[in-house]
């Protein structure tokens, strides 16, 4: 007969967002005259910039063509697209990435969740605490968590550090050894960041102790301050010890259309064992390509006028980020975030539970964030809005926070 990754079955509940989905389903049905404003889910709302719009349309035209039409991709991706990244993204900034040591992928979200397919069970991964879900859950999925403490909420075989607002929501060198540490700047959920010669304090330690680094920068875009790296590749030493995931869903609105890339340097190393070989026979072996359309709009955010344009939606968004940060506090919330993210976090008030806050913006502001305790223990009694609504809505949101 056959047997089933009991690994799944480990897992507490559903997806921390397919829960909040089902809790605003019901209710939505219950209330169906409530008009609900949904600042939980980190999705863009602005329309594809028009130099991107161009590019599909481009593209479009050339599959129609027998001259020009494209079949499988290349397994790194398309040459164009991989060379437009390592000029504009890292050489630009003054670092050694080449366009061989590129994968172009589907999404951040999928490579986040493969990445760790290439790694033993038997490694220790430390994550910060509150954490995006899927760096945990896939770990649990592969059996490299231990056993689950409901009453904790925290995995045995996992390393968490704590991000708090004592240490500004940036986490601490672990006390015990980790294999693989996931750091994701600016943050979400928190919208926290750090500065470089803090991230420079992390790539010196890994290489110290022998782990590598699984830096998620999908947030990269929405940097405001000068000594924020966009790239863990900014530090020295860096190429030995880090593997950098990116998005195109958050600069450039494909959350719906889907691409991002992983870097891995070749000399990213296990003994004589290249990290870099054993990902190109992954994704070789499991996936066919993010589609021609896709990878040429992607090249067209590198373009003069995708820039420019794509500047714009990132300083809409920021806008929406401020009025939230600045209105909660107006209204005597505790919030962070906002500056360097499209995430505000702040307190829940009066001891509320993360979830009772949850329940209680629903309820009485009709208004739909995310509680803080679905990105780990130390979330707890926190809770995330995003700013990626329209304006309009966010003015309301916050204008309804304030009211009850």
């Amino acid at each position: 007969m056959f047997k089933i990754n009991d690994n799944y079955l480990k897992l507490p509940g559903s997806y921390l967002f397919s829960t909040i989905a089902k809790k605003v389903n019901a209710y939505s049905q219950a209330n169906p005259e409530k008009k609900i404003i949904r600042l939980g889910i980190g999705d863009v709302t602005q329309p594809l910039a028009p130099a991107i719009i161009e590019a599909l349309h481009n593209a479009v035209d050339e599959m129609g063509k027998a001259e020009t039409f494209h079949g499988y991709a290349p397994d790194l991706g398309y040459e164009f697209l991989r060379s437009a990244i390592a000029e504009n993204d890292y050489k630009a900034r003054g670092c050694d990435i080449a366009a061989d040591e590129i994968f172009i992928s589907d999404g951040a979200k999928c490579d986040s969740g493969n990445i760790q397919e290439i790694f033993s069970t038997d490694n220790k991964i430390a994550v910060c605490d509150p954490v995006y879900p899927v760096y945990v859950d896939t770990n649990v999925m592969a059996g490299r968590t231990g056993t689950y403490d409901a009453d904790k909420e925290v995995w045995s075989d996992v390393i968490y550090m704590p991000c708090l607002a004592e240490n500004n929501f940036a986490p601490e060198l672990p006390k015990e050894t980790p294999d693989l540490i996931y750091l994701c700047f600016p943050n979400n959920p928190t919208g926290s960041t750090i500065m470089k010669e803090q991230l420079q304090e992390w790539v010196d330690y890994a290489n110290k102790v022998g782990a590598v680094i699984i830096y998620d920068a999908a947030y990269e875009a929405y940097i405001s301050q000068e000594d924020v790296p966009h790239t863990i590749y900014e530090c020295d030493g860096a190429r030995a010890c880090a593997i950098e995931l990116r998005s195109f869903s958050k600069n450039a609105g494909f959350t719906g259309v889907r691409l991002g890339f992983t870097v891995i340097p070749k000399e990213l190393k296990c003994g004589e064992t290249s990290l870099h070989s054993l990902w190109a026979r992954r994704h070789g072996t499991k996936y066919n390509g993010a589609p021609y359309i896709v990878q040429r709009a992607g090249e067209a955010v590198y373009s003069a006028a995708g820039k420019a344009q794509l500047k714009e939606q990132v300083a809409y968004y920021m806008r929406n980020a401020k009025y939230i940060l600045e209105g909660l506090k107006d209204a005597g919330y505790t919030v962070s975030g906002g500056v360097d993210a499209p995430y505000i976090w702040l307190k829940a008030p009066k001891g509320m539970s993360s979830w009772e806050f949850f329940d209680y913006l629903l309820e009485n502001a009709n208004v739909v964030g995310t509680p803080g305790s679905g990105f780990g223990p130390s979330g707890e009694t926190y809770f995330r809005l995003t700013a990626f609504g329209s304006y309009e809505n966010t003015v309301a949101a916050v204008e309804r926070i304030k009211g009850v």
